[in-house]
């Protein structure tokens, strides 16, 4: 069947933004990211800050205090705080599901590039997803970073190492994928020494093929 969707998973400092704005760009798809954020969010009338918190990976004791607010309360924790249960938020998992439903509905539209959260492991199932991981040895990602002029080597090196750890732990709330494999996608891509055109182009030619 025809790719009408791509899945571009992505590692940070791989270009995998660019790539996929190419990639749409070549094939007449539009490119979806914090879309996914924003119709998950007006589901149910959520802040999109809110419901992008759900993919971020939380410190244990972060944790702990959201179970605490959204089990039996924080009544007379620290200086007497209360929660107001008129504004806590859903459960995390209930956020998850909502991210979940909305790449379904996007999938859905056809031809489209979605970007992130996980799409690929969302509509594995489909024969219509064309699922591709953009990704590159953390060294040299992590130059790209310094080279940029944001970060020292050593920050930049932590920052992929942090953004690594958050993918991984990302995909086991949501997934329950306990490592990340490249059997995982249809293409795995790693920009070490490719430019993004070049990525695209290889992402292009093989969605073309499955589409004649």
């Amino acid at each position: 069947m025809a790719a009408r969707v791509i899945c571009l998973s992505r590692a940070l400092s791989a270009g995998a933004d660019e790539v996929a704005a190419l990639v749409g760009q070549e094939l007449g798809f539009r490119c979806v990211d914090e879309e996914i954020i924003a119709r998950a969010a007006e589901r149910q009338n959520l802040d999109p800050e809110e419901v992008a918190n759900a993919e971020r990976r939380k410190s244990f004791l972060a944790r702990l205090f959201e179970d605490v607010a959204l089990g039996a309360g924080m009544a007379g924790y620290g200086s007497g705080y209360v929660t107001d249960p008129g504004v806590m938020p859903p459960r995390s998992e209930r956020l998850r599901s909502l991210i979940r439903e909305a790449i379904v509905e996007t999938a859905e539209q056809g031809n489209v590039v979605i970007v992130a959260h996980a799409a690929s492991y969302a509509l594995g199932g489909r024969d219509d997803v064309l699922r591709v991981l953009v990704t590159g040895s953390p060294h040299i990602r992590a130059k790209r970073l310094a080279d940029a002029g944001t970060h020292t080597h050593d920050a930049a090196a932590e920052e992929i190492r942090q953004s690594d750890a958050a993918r991984a732990d990302y995909l086991k709330r949501f997934y329950e994928v306990d490592r990340e494999s490249p059997e995982h996608y249809d293409i795995s891509i790693s920009t070490d020494a490719l430019t993004p055109a070049q990525a695209a182009a290889a992402i292009v030619s093989f969605a073309r093929s499955l589409r004649a």
